[in-house]
């Protein structure tokens, strides 16, 4: 495995998860989910254009274990790819955590932009874990069709930003979105309590979406190639 592989999937995770962190905990009063949308897509089609064509662009564990089950990326080289997610997306988070915390006037961490679910106004853990499941096999189906031999070369990180944007401005009010499990790892370091304790729920779903959707898609798309 090339070091420069696990570098791009470094940098392209602390992206994805400084757009996302950032907007939510700076910009949200302003820019509402629309504009935490728009910032995880910009910064994702950015770093697919940037460094997709040293890694592959996953920046997502998820996404990394869909592709293996879809047949696109060797299962031997998905554990170190796994690991400088999660540090890239760790790293995002500290340098935020510090940012935040020059706040005039303090800071509280509180859940720290985290995944959840529950609530008195929340959804429930089922909703959560179908809408995690179901959107991120269809994120994963997206990056296999839009990646594939067939589809309009030099597009797909255009495909791929614009879902995975569209995924946020679904999903937040139900769980804050994940679809990334190292975003979700990250992110309940920092707030602990309740987002730790939830936080099996945002590997388990987005990796079983990942998977459904990697499998899927390798009939779907990758059986007419």
């Amino acid at each position: 495995m090339r070091i420069k592989a696990l570098a791009a999937e470094f940098i392209g995770t602390y992206m994805l998860v400084t757009s996302i962190v950032a907007a939510a905990l700076f910009s949200f009063p302003i820019a509402g989910i629309v504009g935490v949308g728009v910032s995880v897509g910009f910064a994702v089609m950015a770093m697919i254009f940037a460094v997709g064509y040293i890694s592959g662009g996953h920046f997502n564990p998820a996404v990394t274990l869909g592709l293996v089950a879809g047949g696109r990326f060797k299962a031997s080289d998905a554990p170190g790819y796994i690991i400088a997610q999660c540090l890239g997306a760790i790293a995002a988070t500290v340098v935020l955590f510090v940012i935040a915390s020059g706040k005039v006037g303090g800071f509280e961490v509180g859940n720290f932009a985290s995944n959840m679910y529950g609530g008195d106004a929340g959804y429930s853990m089922l909703s959560a874990f179908v809408v995690e499941v179901v959107l991120t096999g269809l994120f994963v189906l997206v990056i296999m069709g839009a990646t594939s031999k067939r589809a309009p070369a030099g597009y797909a990180a255009i495909a791929i930003g614009f879902t995975l944007g569209a995924i946020h401005i679904m999903s937040i009010p139900i769980d804050n979105t994940s679809v990334n499990p190292a975003r979700s790892l990250a992110t309940a370091l920092i707030a602990m309590g309740e987002p730790m304790a939830q936080l099996w729920l945002f590997w388990v779903a987005p990796i079983l979406g990942g998977v459904i959707g990697g499998l899927f898609g390798r009939w779907l798309v990758d059986d007419q190639e």
